[in-house]
């Protein structure tokens, strides 16, 4: 089977193929192993934290954090973080990420619409006035330099925001920006083609 590196935006998450040899957890250690123990998925420690792991002391910082802004109890619901994660991921054409964090929203919302509506006709998509608000405010606040003022800051509030939430949403729009990146350079999207 051929690989293919994925160019166009979809929900369903493709393979992730490192340029970094990933830490094996036979061969992981003490302090790898313990670095892993905080990852931000209760599921399998993916490749990409992996990698991560050759770097100890930055991934005991980065994955209580990356807790913190994207499962925090208060505050911006864990959709709508996971909407700013999708728009910082377009901004940056980071399919995997955008991928992986649209399964997360379709999953937590029970439903697929607006992601498919994003994917399909993304900033024109016919988005409900709160994800409106979240995604414009999510994308300009990830190009560089940043296109996000006091109108969108304002646009949110007039869409239901308090502070705190539009707080969330900047740290998880932030976050990605960040990740994307990383994940930019460590690998690649891949699927899997018949040869």
């Amino acid at each position: 089977m051929s690989q293919t590196v994925i160019h166009r935006f979809t929900r369903t998450v493709p393979r992730w193929r490192p340029r970094v040899t990933p830490v094996k957890l036979d061969e992981a250690t003490p302090a790898q192993l313990d670095a892993l123990q905080v990852t931000p998925s209760n599921t399998r420690v993916s490749d990409y934290v992996l990698v991560l792991a050759h770097d100890v002391e930055t991934l005991k910082v980065r994955s209580p954090l990356f807790n913190a802004i994207m499962y925090g109890r208060d505050g911006l619901s864990r959709a709508e973080r996971e909407l700013g994660a999708i728009a910082a991921s377009i901004v940056n054409r980071c399919i995997y990420c955008a991928a992986v964090h649209a399964d997360r929203h379709a999953q937590l919302t029970g439903d697929t619409g607006v992601t498919d509506a994003i994917f399909l006709n993304g900033e024109k998509a016919d988005l409900a006035p709160r994800d409106r608000a979240i995604f414009d405010f999510a994308v300009k606040l990830s190009q560089t330099p940043p296109a996000a003022g006091p109108a969108d800051l304002q646009a949110l509030r007039d869409a239901g925001l308090d502070e705190g939430e539009i707080i969330d949403l900047i740290l998880s729009n932030a976050l990605f920006g960040w990740a994307n990146r990383l994940m930019h350079v460590l690998g690649d999207p891949v699927r899997q083609e018949a040869s």
